[in-house]
């Protein structure tokens, strides 16, 4: 498939299988007890409450502590700073009891009045917070006594201890918020988690030092207690030095490694390389279902018959994606099987008599024309490689059965200010999510138009089922609530489901214990099991 797409891809890998020597003045062996983990980017602040970076979450979740953690099956709630809760029968009261001993890095012993100013911190709208919606509507949080936290809601949140696993939610030192301002996150931090903030030179190094002490770790570690001195964020833009530095001993950890390289790395004895099996990234394309030509549902679903997943996830992924055949992952939290039987298999030969029953004629140019308009859109979406090679390879797939998709991806400082415009008929997309209802709450809702929901789709019966779900307090009700979402979206082929990320973790043969996790994209998560040999 796409002889051009492939040959440009594996000339990248060709290229990286001759590795340059690392350069700079960090050229040299890791030090001991240091664990360096590299990484492309790095984060506007560190403040849990002001970013969603989850460059910055990587971070985070080992300087902060909250409520509660995720497992490894990215779907059971574990304790957290929470040894225990109880929730009211009508889901609107979250009681929380707190592990004693939990201390901030600055020595300060954490109590509820601190979660509960963490957590109004978070929703105050003074604080701007972007993902303030995760902790749903809050009517009040209080302190009971020092080790027990209220957390009452306006109306039933059945993905609120879902929500309360992701950094946004980090319990932080209302001190020293207070004395940093703004610069809480830029020039200081202090929260309970196992390592603390030492250092941040931005687009270069962030480090932390081991929290002395520190044994309330969740329970998916063996050890509760961090056993590595200092963890160094070190911030390496191109992906042939991050691999070189890891392959000479130079680092130790790689989050971000190109798809291209996996299969070489693993014949690298220096390389250790973990996959993390359940995982919920996924790319997709979605329509502006009120703009001319993909307001066609024939249209759409003819799109859907036409891509071919397969030869995508193998070209640009090189395998390390998993082809996306159905609306949401079926490992995910109420996956609904039956929505995935409404998903169009790739017929390219279907397509074409779906679009000629429809009147849908080839033109003079072989695209298709309607009623006098040309079977062709609008693309946007973020400039980057993946997307690039992913949109050709979509266009080519088009083309064959007479639709004209036109591309504009633009530089990511331009690209979201760009993608909540209505110049578009579809853009292109990835995303992170914890369960159906965390995934289809973001992009469905008629209110969160023009951004994130950028398809314009306005149902009542999306609405209705959405707010049922989130509000649900029987399991079995929210499932059938979101699952009757899963298969009005399929059904309509709102969007173009296309590959699943995989989360793959390289370390170096000094690290042991490290095992990818995945919660937000972070691998390390909380960094706990760790250790060096040397």
């Amino acid at each position: 498939m796409r002889p051009t797409l492939r040959a440009a891809l594996l000339g990248s890998a060709f290229a990286l299988s001759a590795l340059m020597p690392v350069a700079g003045a960090w050229a040299q062996a890791a030090p001991r007890d240091t664990l360096v983990a590299l990484r492309e980017i790095d984060a506007d602040n560190y403040d849990p409450a002001r970013t969603t970076s989850q460059s910055a979450g990587w971070a985070i979740y080992m300087m902060a502590d909250t409520l509660v953690s995720m497992d490894w099956d990215q779907k059971t709630v574990k304790p957290g700073l929470a040894e225990s809760w109880t929730v009211s029968p009508d889901g609107k009261l979250y009681t929380f009891k707190l592990k004693q001993g939990v201390k901030f890095c600055d020595g300060k012993p954490m109590t509820a009045k601190d979660v509960v100013y963490s957590i109004n911190r978070w929703i105050d709208p003074a604080t701007r917070s972007p993902s303030k919606w995760r902790a749903g509507q809050v009517k009040e949080v209080r302190a009971v006594d020092d080790h027990t936290v209220e957390y009452e809601l306006k109306e039933p949140f059945s993905e609120l201890l879902t929500q309360l696993t992701m950094y946004f939610g980090s319990v932080v030192d209302q001190a020293t918020v207070e004395k940093l301002g703004q610069n809480f996150g830029v020039q200081g931090f202090n929260g309970t988690g196992p390592y603390c903030w030492g250092s941040w030179t931005p687009r270069q190094d962030l480090v932390l030092n081991r929290h002395e002490g520190y044994n309330w770790g969740p329970p998916i570690y063996r050890n509760p207690s961090p056993q590595i001195g200092k963890v160094i964020w070190r911030v390496i833009p191109e992906a042939n030095t991050r691999l070189a530095a890891l392959q000479t001993g130079q680092a130790d950890v790689v989050q971000e490694i190109p798809f291209f390289a996996l299969e070489g790395l693993k014949k690298i004895p220096t390389v250790k390389l973990q996959q993390q099996p359940v995982y919920f990234w996924d790319y997709f394309v979605g329509f502006k279902v009120d703009k001319p030509v993909v307001s066609d549902p024939v249209i759409r679903k003819a799109i859907n018959m036409a891509v071919d997943r397969g030869p995508i996830a193998k070209a640009v992924f090189f395998s390390a994606g998993e082809p996306a055949n159905t609306l949401l992952n079926p490992k995910v939290q109420d996956f609904d099987p039956d929505a995935a039987k409404l998903q169009p298999s790739f017929d390219v030969d279907g397509a074409r008599r779906l679009l000629d029953e429809d009147g849908w004629k080839a033109g003079s140019d072989g695209i298709r024309e309607k009623n006098g308009q040309r079977a062709s859109f609008l693309l946007y979406g973020i400039q980057n490689g993946t997307n690039n090679s992913m949109m050709q390879a979509m266009q080519a797939d088009l083309r064959r059965i007479g639709i004209e998709m036109k591309i504009q991806l633009w530089d990511a400082t331009v690209a979201w200010g760009k993608l909540a415009t209505q110049e578009f008929d579809a853009f292109t997309m990835s995303y992170p999510y914890l369960s159906a209802t965390d995934a289809l709450s973001l992009y469905f809702p008629s209110a969160n138009r023009p951004t994130p929901n950028r398809m314009n789709w306005v149902n009542e019966e999306t609405d209705r089922n959405l707010l049922g779900a989130r509000t649900a307090t029987d399991p079995a009700n929210r499932a059938k609530l979101i699952g009757e979402v899963q298969e009005q979206i399929t059904a309509a082929n709102v969007w173009v489901p296309l590959v699943r990320q995989q989360l793959w973790l390289a370390t170096s043969q000094r690290v042991e214990g490290a095992r990818p996790h995945g919660v937000y994209g972070a691998a390390l998560y909380k960094g706990l099991d760790i250790r060096l040999t040397r």
